[in-house]
């Protein structure tokens, strides 16, 4: 029998066996939360899931497992445990490594954790101001080690954060006093001086130039320090997409004046990058993109992407309704740290053919503007646009040229962008326009696009919302890829692409209607998704739009539906998507099948 004793671990011959059971022996009266706490701690009691099953092994998780135990009990309070483990009858800490048994039938751990203790004295100093301890750390309360720990970490940061930098540990005292089932912790820190933000260094850079990396990071020198302004630094590095690996470390040794030196350690990503997508619906045919890019154009961490897109492609079983080709082809510039470290100037550039079966658009947008991240979750941006193009409807040809001024914001709190299980997504866009040729009216777009995720166990609930209003000028004098349809994989799944718009006659065809955009549009997505294995999940999905010509939907707007059921596979690029929908509303409710497949979640 052991007491509280810690053990080191020693390397075995390899010898061939297996347990046939290892065991977790505690008293009955044992809080559940306790036998999952050493359950989770051991090393014995997981090798059969790791596949280790040789006697050497069992012996070393053994003799580790007393200190592993040890630190389990006190994690939950327990300072008078007693830890037995035995190896077929045998104290598995007088087993000589050398004298490792050929098989082994059976591992006990048996523990025994005694009283659980409670804080006594509780002090930390000295404390800077604001500190903020555990509400855990107190007199009376569990006395977990590692609320002990979170108290000391708290009391060291909230000196860091008023630029004691160095501030650590200088006395500890932490006694158990048995006879009272009570924890004493008197912790003393040493603050050091108050230091400020010295000499920012860069190694490891190649092709990047020092200076913009500086720029880049944003570390002021003379201002007091922050560790706040090294956690940005770092990120706003990142960001980029030029750096395979950031460090920001800071110096062990303080500088002259009370500065401490700071030494940004980089590791420059491939400077050209390529990349393409897919995507396959029943109705709205393939789609497919390709993407070039450089991540250090002009040794500033510039960015240059170059993009193309096919969408509408027919073929196989393939039913595309309407419309024909349609094709792009991009071009954005961004470069980092413009006017400030948390700005990015973009500039864009794209030439457009739009296909539909009610209209064909040719156009060509230009832009460029500022993209603020005002923090990790919140990004704005404001830009300077012009757009000129060709419409051809059945109702009309025109020309027109449009001076923009898009303004947009998103908030992300989503914990994975691209199969998310929590958090929500917001982003709203508005876009002023005026007309500087052409057939076209003044006004602006709205659009806004939210979405919530929830998870319960193996199951995630996913809602979004859409909304979308064109105010300020007539319908018909707004340019048709600034108004609203419903009906795709962006929309109401099941349903044909942007089948649901605004009825308008036919001028070639008496008693005909075409469909074109409307001013206001309102969508739902619910999904429900289900994880049945590690690889694969299952999702049963419900899609709503509505539409009008006015600029907002009321009661009386036409509106569509469509359900569906789909699968998910999480492969190394993020779900890979197939989904199978119908029409719930229309002629064809649940009487058409249409399939999507894609990479990532549909929302």
């Amino acid at each position: 029998m052991v007491r509280l004793c810690s053990l080191a671990l020693a390397t075995l011959l390899p010898l061939a066996a297996q347990a046939q059971e290892a065991t977790l022996v505690l008293p009955s009266d044992a809080p559940d939360d306790l036998r999952t706490v050493l359950e989770n701690a051991s090393l014995t009691l997981s090798l059969e899931a790791e596949g280790l099953t040789a006697a050497q092994d069992y012996v070393a998780a053994a003799r580790a497992d007393y200190r592993r135990l040890l630190a389990g009990l006190y994690s939950e309070g327990y300072y008078g445990g007693v830890i037995t483990i035995t190896v077929d009858g045998r104290e598995a800490a007088t087993i000589a490594p050398l004298e490792a048994p050929a098989s082994i039938a059976q591992v006990v751990l048996s523990v025994e954790p005694g009283p659980r203790f409670v804080f006594g004295t509780t002090a930390i100093t000295p404390l800077a101001p604001a500190t903020e301890l555990p509400p855990g750390f107190a007199p009376g309360e569990v006395a977990r080690s590692e609320t002990v720990r979170e108290a000391v970490a708290a009391a060291i940061a909230a000196w860091r954060e008023v630029g004691n930098a160095k501030a650590v540990v200088a006395t500890e005292q932490v006694t158990a006093i048995h006879p009272e089932t009570r924890l004493d912790v008197a912790v003393g820190l040493d603050p050091g001086p108050r230091l400020s933000f010295g000499a920012v260094t860069v190694s490891g850079n190649e092709d990047v130039r020092s200076a913009r990396v500086l720029r880049i990071a944003g570390i002021p020198t003379g201002q007091v320090f922050d560790p706040d302004v090294l956690d940005r630094a770092a990120q706003r590095l990142r960001r980029t997409g030029t750096f395979d690996s950031v460090a920001v470390v800071e110096s062990e040794t303080t500088g002259p004046g009370d500065t401490l030196p700071i030494e940004l350690q980089i590791v420059e990503s491939l400077p050209r990058r390529i990349g393409f997508g897919a995507e396959i619906s029943s109705l709205d045919g393939v789609s497919a993109t390709a993407f070039w890019l450089h991540r250090n154009l002009l040794g500033g961490a510039e960015r240059l992407r170059v993009e193309a897109e096919v969408a509408g492609i027919e073929g196989g079983l393939l039913d595309v309704q309407g419309g024909g080709v349609d094709y792009a082809l991009g071009a954005s510039f961004a470069r980092p740290a413009t006017f400030s470290p948390d700005n990015d100037l973009l500039v864009n550039a794209r030439l457009s053919r739009e296909d539909e079966k009610e209209y064909l658009l040719d156009e060509f947008d230009f832009d460029f503007g500022i993209t603020r991240y005002a923090s990790d979750d919140l990004t704005v941006s404001f830009a300077l646009g012009l757009v000129t193009a060709r419409e051809e409807t059945v109702i009309e040809t025109r020309r027109y040229t449009l001076a923009t001024l898009p303004v947009a914001a998103t908030w992300d709190r989503r914990d994975d962008d691209r199969d998310p299980r929590a958090g929500f997504y917001l982003d709203a866009e508005a876009t002023p326009f005026v007309s500087l040729a052409g057939n076209a009216g003044n006004g602006a777009r709205l659009y806004a696009d939210a979405r919530a995720y929830r998870t319960f166990g193996r199951v995630t609930l996913a809602a979004r919302g859409q909304v979308g209003s064109v105010l300020g000028a007539d319908r018909t004098e707004v340019p048709q890829d600034f108004l609203f349809f419903s009906g795709g994989g962006g929309t109401v799944r099941g349903q044909p692409y942007q089948s649901l718009g605004v009825e308008v006659p036919d001028p070639d065809a008496p008693g005909e209607t075409v469909t074109l955009g409307g001013a206001s549009f309102v969508g739902a997505q619910v999904e429900a998704r289900v994880g049945i294995t590690e690889s694969f999940s299952g999702v049963a999905f419900a899609d709503f739009g509505a539409v009008d010509e006015d600029s907002f939907v009321d009661s009386d707007s036409p509106y569509q539906t469509g359900v569906g059921l789909g699968v998910r596979y999480n492969s190394f690029v993020g779900p890979i998507r197939l989904d199978v929908a119908t029409p719930a509303t229309g002629d064809d409710a649940f009487g058409a099948v249409q399939l999507y497949i894609g990479i990532g979640q549909a929302f």
